[in-house]
C-alpha cells in the first residue's frame, strides 16, 4: 500500500526558494496549496494556487501536515501567531542577516536584523503555544534562480556595462548557497525531531573571497565582462561619482564595507542533524538573469 500523500501549505512559492521547494514536493507526491498575490498561469495540476496575502488570506484547509514559509519571515510570523491553521510542523526561512547586520552602521540594516530576530522568536513561541514544532532556516547568500539581490544584480550590471569594479580590499569570505540545496534542507528537516525548536545556518558548500565570488560570476557570462580592481581610495571616488549620476543607489556604505568582512557560518549542526550537504560554488549562465 502506498503511503498517504501529505498536505503542505507553502508561502513564498513564486520566489526563488519556494519554486525550488515546490518542485521537490511535487516530485514526492505531496498535495500542495500555495498562496500568491497574483493569479498564476500555466500551473501544474498538482498544485492548488490560492490568491491572497497575509492581510487578506483566502480560504484554507482546517489542517495541514506542514506549513513552509519561504518568503518574508516578519509577515509570516505575525499571521501564524494570530491566525494560522492547525498544523503540527512549521518550517520557516529567515536569514543569516539576523547576525551579520545587527551591528551594521546602517540603521535600516540594524532594524532588519531586529525584525528577523523578533520574527523568529514569534514563530517559535506561537508553535509552542499550539503544540506544534517549528524549525528556522537561515540561508547565507542565495543564488541559482536568477532573482537574488546579489549575484544576479552583479551579473545584470556587468552585462550592461561590460565590466564590474571592485575595491582591492574586497576579500571578505562568502558562502553562496544554491536554492536547490535550501529546498532540500527544508524538506529534510520535516521528519527529524532533533530539529524541533531550533535555528540552523545554511551556508553553501564552499567558502570563497568576495572578489573570487564575483570573478566566477562574471566568468559564467558570455561575453565575459571585465573585472576591474581599484585601490580602495579610488574605488570610493568612483562610487561617489556613480551615485551622483543616479547609478548604484542600492549600494550603501554598509554594503561596501561588508565586502571586506568575513560572513562565514558553520554548516556542521545542519550536516549532523539532517544530512545537509550543499554544493560547491559553480555558477553558470542559467543561474543568472538574461
Amino acid at each position: 500500500m502506498s503511503p498517504q500523500p501529505r498536505d503542505a501549505l507553502v508561502f513564498g512559492a513564486t520566489g526563488q526558494i519556494g519554486a525550488a521547494l515546490l518542485t521537490r514536493l511535487r516530485h514526492d507526491g505531496w498535495r500542495i496549496q500555495a498562496v500568491s498575490r497574483r493569479p498564476q498561469m500555466n500551473v501544474a495540476a498538482d498544485v492548488q494556487w490560492l490568491r491572497g496575502e497575509f492581510d487578506a488570506m483566502p480560504g484554507l484547509r482546517e489542517r495541514y501536515d506542514v506549513i513552509f514559509s519561504t518568503g518574508p519571515l516578519d509577515r509570516f510570523s505575525h499571521w501564524y501567531a494570530e491566525a494560522g491553521p492547525a498544523c503540527a510542523r512549521v518550517v520557516a526561512f529567515g536569514s543569516t542577516s539576523v547576525d551579520t547586520k545587527q551591528a551594521s552602521v546602517d540603521a535600516g540594516e540594524r532594524d532588519l536584523a531586529e525584525r528577523l530576530r523578533d520574527a523568529e522568536a514569534r514563530v517559535l513561541a506561537a508553535a509552542h503555544a499550539r503544540g506544534a514544532q517549528a524549525t528556522l532556516l537561515r540561508p547565507t547568500l542565495v543564488y541559482g534562480a536568477g532573482s537574488d539581490q546579489t549575484l544576479s544584480r552583479i551579473a545584470a550590471m556587468a552585462r550592461r556595462s561590460g565590466f564590474f569594479v571592485l575595491p582591492a580590499n574586497a576579500r571578505g569570505r562568502r558562502q553562496p548557497v544554491h536554492v536547490a540545496d535550501l529546498a532540500a534542507a527544508a524538506q529534510a528537516v520535516v521528519d527529524v525531531p532533533i530539529t524541533h525548536g531550533r535555528a540552523y545556518a545554511l551556508p553553501g558548500g564552499e567558502t570563497v573571497e568576495y572578489r573570487e565570488m564575483v570573478r566566477r560570476t562574471l566568468a559564467a557570462l558570455r561575453p565575459t565582462p571585465r573585472l576591474i580592481v581599484l585601490p580602495a581610495a579610488l574605488f570610493s571616488v568612483a562610487i561617489r561619482v556613480a551615485r551622483a549620476s543616479g547609478r548604484l543607489q542600492g549600494l550603501t556604505g554598509a554594503a561596501v564595507a561588508r565586502m571586506r568582512e568575513d560572513l562565514v557560518f558553520d554548516a556542521a549542526p545542519a550536516a549532523r542533524d539532517f544530512g545537509y550537504a550543499p554544493r560547491a560554488f559553480r555558477p553558470d549562465a542559467d543561474m543568472l538573469p538574461p
